[in-house]
């Protein structure tokens, strides 16, 4: 088989969609005041359809007008957590090695080039989280008095996008004020979306989800090992060894630092297979790192059932401090646990109102439900950036000028203007080189 076939077909795609581009662009269909035109390489599909409904959401205007007010404090907040990360990132990233240092798709948040955010699940939860985005500008704008153009979606955006496009001159003559609720307005929009998604995926485990066992779940065991050798297999929960219980990975470890290699322990595990609790006697092996020590031969996972359970539903309760499960919940990809599938979704049975229903469906809608917090969350941070043309940058624009408004009592509105216009421009360069330092710095050592 061709090793670069994939690289192939992507080529092939290319040069066929600028084909495309170019024929329509040849026959006069493409332009700026036709309904498509061009956003960079993307295509504009443009439609004056929908207006009238931004009208009839948008009347509420108190409402929005509060809602957009909060959401630029939430912009602000978020703008500056996102940027002392930056910071910390770049601090950290100065003590890594070359081989330590991340890769450029694990910056991307885009479902196909970065390795942590499945397709399926991320391109569904990323074109829901970018048209309500996209569609709350369009709201508040209207609440705002501010005229809306078109509505449309953007082809050739992994894997495709949405706008509102806002009246330029509106935008231009409205005040600070106005302007920002409308740029704020997306990121007020995701974060409430992660909000709502969290909390039904929070409902929906509480009521439905149990631990098959209490103990340390299995992720993978060794072939040719005591473990395989005793049938233990992922999925399986361990519950105690040696008479010690393990309801955690630390109790877990100690108990297997107190095992000899040779030695006879005995072993109470949750066997999925059968679907109850049973005993069994291992001789262990040595470890290969620690030849005085017993060697069992499986893999756990970081998080306990009980754990990953307690950190789909409130992960401020973690035991380890909110701190520490908000984290948890976050990372659940990174740690290969989201989306949850085999084998982890067998240390768990349905209990409730779902009891009877099928654990492979019931686990693909509370993937959902995941995944669209998380990528909302993602939406809402990212475009906090003080980058333009993201909200964060139109933002931090305004931001610059209201701070030199009244520190320069003298300067016109222009002038003022003109600064803020300079200081988003400052603000994406340096949020440009954080980003860039990251993956640059630690391959020069």
């Amino acid at each position: 088989m061709d090793p670069y076939l994939g690289y192939e077909i992507a080529l092939a795609a290319v040069v066929a969609y600028g084909l495309v581009v170019y024929a329509l662009w040849r026959g006069g269909r493409i332009g700026p005041e036709r309904n498509i035109s061009l956003l960079g390489p993307a295509l504009m599909l443009k439609t004056g359809r929908g207006r009238a409904a931004l009208d009839r959401w948008g009347r509420f205007v108190r409402f929005w007008t509060a809602a957009s007010d909060l959401g630029i404090a939430l912009a602000a907040v978020a703008m500056v957590t996102i940027v002392g990360l930056l910071v910390v990132g770049a601090v950290v990233s100065t003590r890594l090695t070359p081989a330590q240092a991340p890769s450029v798709s694990e910056a991307i948040g885009l479902p196909g080039i970065n390795p942590v955010i499945p397709i399926g699940y991320g391109i569904l939860a990323l074109v829901i989280g970018i048209v309500l985005h996209e569609l709350s500008h369009g709201v508040v704008a209207r609440s705002q008095k501010i005229g809306v153009k078109s509505l449309g979606i953007l082809w050739c955006v992994v894997p495709v996008g949405a706008f509102v496009e806002q009246d330029d001159a509106d935008m231009a003559a409205a005040s600070r004020r106005r302007r920002d609720r409308v740029a704020a307005a997306g990121v007020l929009a995701n974060f409430a979306l992660a909000a709502v998604f969290f909390a039904a995926l929070s409902g929906l485990v509480a009521s439905s989800v149990v631990p098959n066992a209490t103990g340390v779940g299995i992720a993978y065991v060794e072939p040719n090992t005591p473990a395989a050798n005793h049938s233990l297999a992922a999925g399986d929960i361990i519950i105690s060894l040696d008479h010690n219980a393990t309801p955690t990975v630390s109790a877990f470890e100690t108990a297997i630092d107190h095992t000899r290699p040779f030695k006879p322990v005995e072993l109470t595990y949750y066997n999925v297979s059968s679907g109850r609790p049973t005993n069994a006697t291992f001789l262990l092996a040595a470890n290969p790192s620690n030849h005085s020590r017993g060697y069992l031969g499986i893999a756990v996972y970081g998080l306990t059932p009980g754990q990953l359970r307690q950190t789909l539903v409130w992960p401020f309760g973690s035991s380890s401090g909110p701190a520490v499960g908000a984290v948890d919940w976050l990372i659940l990809p990174l740690a290969t646990i989201e989306p949850i599938g085999s084998p982890t979704s067998s240390f768990f049975h349905l209990s409730g109102p779902l009891a009877g229903s099928s654990p492979g469906a019931f686990w693909i809608g509370a993937n959902i439900l995941y995944w669209l917090a998380w990528m909302n969350l993602l939406l809402g941070l990212s475009n906090a950036l003080p980058l333009v043309p993201l909200d964060g940058g139109l933002l931090f624009r305004d931001f610059a000028a209201s701070i030199a408004a009244r520190v320069r009592a003298g300067w016109t509105s222009a002038h003022l203007d003109e600064f803020g216009a300079r200081a988003a421009v400052v603000a994406s360069v340096l949020v440009l080189l954080l980003l860039a330092w990251q993956f640059v710095v630690p391959r020069l050592g």
